[in-house]
């Protein structure tokens, strides 16, 4: 367990917010070089959120900056460690991999602030890096543990075989992968993800984490998959990747979960690939034979993008009280309201909030960054409260260590 932090090092900590704000990113950007130097520390992340242009130094810069704020409160924190721990898991990074980021951490404070960054200031930083890392380190020794003593569980990476491609739509292909070594596996939550060490031709280890889209089963995982423009991963998959390809695949994981609301109508909304958890979750509810009512908004680009639609249908059909609704921004001029979507355009504000039960719903939320910080918003202004609504998003997290 880690030691309380001193009021020096909480004072010294705090004070250099000012600094963070001004340099933060370049010194995040030197921290990553720093780190980057040892291939086996560079392969733990993933390669297309780094760079100049990445999206993941920006959110480690705002992460750092979040912790320095809040280095007397770290309560306030604790959502964000859960996540950070449950993507270190996926990634499988172990105790010995946190000396690394801590030398190169301060490493960076030291080079881009210079004389300012005095001895001082360094201890300090080494301190709440090393409070944070050991509190991360055991929670992720639980996780570590709970996944190799769980039936079907394992530790580190596990050889899938993929049993089926299925074309979803124009740009989502599912993958039905089964273990190799004939084994059960791991019945996860639904909402879950699956992370991935792909080996592609002429590329360094390659690294994704993919929702399953599919309930427990205890034999299988399903992941769908969409093809994104320039997409290095995506692509293989879509390009390369047949039946019979093996692929590596570590234990699910995420703290992204459909819960057990006995009491409370749930309310699942997506956007685009964001179908995926809801789907799992929509299957889950139905094996579970729940009554509370239950509704499924998902918007889509058009029929053609539309994945999985005649599934979520006949789900809806099996179970007592769900309710499916589509919503195609642009339909095609053959396409049919009732038949083929329920409403046209995007999910507005007003309908959101005029057509859910917001005063008593669980949401569950996934999609890209803009239509979830939308949705997000809208329902905290229409009055939900923000531990009833549970989301997940693509791309880099947004919090301290996130890789």
């Amino acid at each position: 367990m880690s030691q309380p932090l001193s009021e020096q090092t909480i004072a010294l900590v705090k004070a250099t917010v000012p600094a963070l704000e001004a340099h933060g990113l370049g010194i995040v950007h030197e921290m990553y070089s720093r780190m980057f130097q040892n291939p086996d520390i560079r392969d733990l992340f993933n390669q297309s959120h780094h760079g100049d242009a990445g999206s993941q130094p920006r959110a480690l810069t705002a992460a750092i900056l979040a912790y320095a704020s809040n280095i007397e409160n770290l309560g306030a924190l604790a959502p964000a460690v859960e996540r950070i721990a449950q993507k270190h898991v996926g990634l499988q990074i172990l105790p010995e991999h946190y000396p690394h980021v801590a030398e190169a951490l301060v490493g960076a404070i030291k080079a881009v602030l210079g004389e300012s960054a005095t001895d001082e200031i360094l201890a300090a930083w080494g301190e709440a890096y090393w409070f944070l890392a050991n509190i991360l380190i055991a929670r992720e020794d639980r996780i570590y543990t709970d996944q190799k003593d769980t039936t079907g569980g394992w530790n580190g990476w596990r050889d899938f075989r993929v049993e089926e491609v299925i074309r979803e739509s124009s740009v989502i292909n599912s993958f039905i992968l089964r273990p190799v070594d004939g084994g059960p596996v791991m019945r996860h939550k639904p909402g879950q993800y699956l992370t991935f060490w792909f080996e592609i031709a002429g590329h360094p280890p390659v690294k994704r984490n993919y929702s399953i889209s599919a309930a427990a089963n205890g034999e299988t995982y399903r992941i769908s998959v969409k093809r994104e423009p320039h997409g290095l991963a995506s692509g293989w998959l879509h390009d390369e990747v047949k039946e019979g390809t093996l692929l590596k695949v570590a234990a699910p994981a995420g703290e992204f979960f459909l819960g057990d609301h006995a009491d409370r109508p749930i309310v699942l909304l997506s956007g685009g690939v964001g179908l995926t958890p809801m789907v799992a979750m929509l299957e889950a509810l139905v094996e579970r034979g729940v009554d509370i009512p239950v509704q499924y908004i998902h918007g889509t680009h058009d029929r053609d993008t539309h994945a999985m639609r005649g599934h979520t249908r006949a789900l809806a059909e099996k179970g007592k009280a769900i309710q499916v609704i589509d919503f195609h921004q642009t339909p095609l001029k053959d396409e049919v309201k009732g038949l083929d979507y329920e409403e046209a355009g995007i999910i507005t504000d007003e309908w959101l909030a005029a057509s859910t039960p917001v005063q008593h719903a669980e949401y569950y939320i996934c999609g890209p960054r803009p239509f979830l910080r939308h949705a997000v918003s809208t329902l905290s202004l229409a009055g939900v409260p923000s531990d009833r609504i549970h989301y997940e998003f693509f791309g880099p997290a947004d919090e301290l260590l996130a890789a």
